[in-house]
């Protein structure tokens, strides 16, 4: 009968001494793994040599040998662990932390810009073979303003869309071009671990290529680092202060035409162009004639240095740029390629030069042996001007403020004559007359009436702006209202033209004249004391003045 698991009725063996444990681990095609069945106790020699070994990373098939001799060394089974680690060692225990490195860059396009139309950016590629997982990183650039660092997390790639498999280090190489998610990738050199990895694995390595350089980074050069730009050269020989001290203000000066009739509505225009010797700059001017219909603006085109070919650009400048910077032009326009008679293009236009001025004959005897400058003629064919038709009289109102609205789109009053107002004043020459009547215009007058012809008028003339005003005598019992007649106004002579009438002037009135004035004919029969003595006294015709002292 067995004794209960109870304290005192349990029996240990005093005399044992060893009390080894059971292993747990077990090695199974050089993987290690928990073990399902304990192993058996290892003895004392065993214990002994576990002691005293170093400990090392084993993953060699273990089985102890029961039959070796009491103080055997077990050197059987050393080697044959030795001999089985190389094949069964796992690959992420090999492979860990080896990895391949390679430098490269790949181009980003830059729109809208006229500095640049693309950057190189440089990248490191790691490729782990552990697991053949890779990914991109982008050193950092001071002050580029450009997101950097990983640019690829650590993943497998894929080569294409629709391939199916990813990139593997045996398609890897110097002098390649990888295509990552749709942008390609230009490798150019590896670090020394990995050509020689891939040398050992039978991979011709090609030569490193040279990255090209940053357009922007380069322009940047000697602002970010300026003693890096300074070079050995000598210094050359033109002397830019020299130049601004000896050309300041020396100007030569040339007329020309810009003959543009092959145009619909094109014209010869005139033009002056100003060339500056101080900074080789070109200014046109336009001549702004009277009426020409044209803004009157200065400039055609503002001071500038102009290139001998605008068409001829580098192959890498910018299609979206309009013009080019004044330090990228490089053959411009000098005072060789003027000269009276030449033909110069300036911006698309074709001018031809007919003279220049003295300072520019001097320049150009002195510098370059000319001595013939002989002007160019040039016929501008100019029409004689156009004759302006003046409308008809429509009949409304005063001619003279009729006329204003054919000579201007906002018409003005009529000038009037002030000398002539300030000369006479406020004087008037007062003239008696009567209607003038046939002997049919009275038959049938009524008993009482007064007939026409024994109507009496007064006419005043105002000698300061030639208006007539023309009163009624009061006659007793005429039955006819005296007093105003016609209003001032300047009367028309009866047979002149009425779009350019001709008026009565104070000569037109003597004794016996006929004045026709509202659509009555007057005959003039007297005239006042006044009148008499201005008559006399300021040169009119002795006719007229006769006239009146005849009874």
């Amino acid at each position: 009968m067995a004794l209960p698991f109870l304290p005192g009725h349990t029996y240990q063996d005093p005399s044992k001494t060893h009390h080894p444990k059971g292993r747990s681990c077990a090695v199974s095609g050089g993987v290690a793994m928990v073990s399902t069945q304990a192993g058996p106790d290892l003895t004392e020699e065993e214990l002994a040599e576990l002691a005293t070994r170093a400990p090392t990373l084993s993953y060699a098939s273990y089985s102890r040998n029961k039959t070796a001799a009491p103080g055997s060394t077990r050197g059987a089974s050393g080697a044959a662990a030795s001999a089985s680690t190389k094949q069964n060692v796992p690959r992420h225990v090999e492979l860990d932390k080896k990895v391949l490195q390679f430098f490269g860059y790949f181009k980003q396009t830059v729109t809208e810009s006229r500095d640049e139309h693309y950057r190189v950016r440089h990248v490191k590629m790691y490729y782990y073979l552990e697991d053949d997982t890779l990914c991109l990183i982008e050193p950092a650039v001071p002050n580029s303003g450009l997101p950097q660092g990983k640019l690829l997390k650590r993943q497998k790639v894929p080569k294409g869309k629709d391939s199916g498999s990813t990139w593997h280090w045996k398609d890897l190489n110097v002098g390649v071009t990888l295509t990552i998610y749709g942008r390609a990738f230009r490798f150019t050199d590896c670090d020394a671990f990995t050509a020689d990895y891939l040398t050992r694995n039978g991979i011709v390595l090609n030569d490193p290529e040279e990255t090209p350089e940053d357009p922007y980074s380069v322009t940047r050069l000697p602002v970010d680092n300026p003693s890096l730009t300074r070079t050995g050269l000598s210094k050359s020989d033109f002397d830019q202060l020299k130049q601004f001290v000896m050309l300041d203000r020396k100007v030569l000066r040339f007329y020309a035409v810009w003959d543009d009739r092959d145009t619909m509505f094109g014209e010869l225009r005139p033009f002056v162009i100003h060339y500056y010797l101080v900074d080789d700059t070109i200014e046109v001017r336009e001549v702004n004639k009277k009426n020409s219909g044209r803004d009157p603006f200065p400039l055609l085109m503002k001071r500038q240095k102009v290139p001998r070919n605008p068409k001829d650009l580098p192959a890498d400048f910018p299609s979206i740029v309009f013009e080019r910077k004044p330090e990228e032009l490089q053959d411009v326009l000098s005072p060789a390629d003027f000269g009276i008679g030449e033909t110069v293009h300036i911006m698309g236009r074709n001018f031809l030069l007919t003279d220049c001025d003295e300072f520019t004959k001097e320049f150009y005897r002195r510098n370059f042996g000319v001595e013939d400058f002989s002007t160019v003629d040039v016929d501008f064919g100019s029409a004689p001007p156009a004759e302006k038709p003046v409308a008809p009289y429509h009949g409304f109102g005063d001619p003279d403020d009729s006329l204003q609205s054919c000579l201007a789109l906002r018409p003005k009053a009529p000038k009037k004559d002030e000398i002539k107002k300030l000369e006479y004043g406020n004087a008037c020459l007062r003239f008696g007359a009567h209607l003038q009547s046939d002997a049919e215009d009275n038959v049938g007058t009524l008993p009482g009436l007064l007939r026409s012809d024994k109507r009496k008028f007064v006419f005043a003339f105002r000698l300061g702006d030639d208006h007539i005003t023309i009163n009624e005598k009061k006659s007793a019992n005429s039955g006819l209202w005296a007093g105003k007649f016609m209003e001032a106004r300047k009367v028309p002579l009866p047979d002149c033209d009425k779009s350019q009438p001709l008026y009565y002037q104070a000569q037109d009135f003597y004794k016996g004249a006929s004045i026709v004035a509202s659509g009555h004919e007057f005959v003039i029969d007297s005239a006042d004391e006044f009148t008499m003595k201005f008559l006399k006294s300021n040169g009119f015709p002795d006719e007229q003045i006769q006239s009146f002292e005849q009874d």
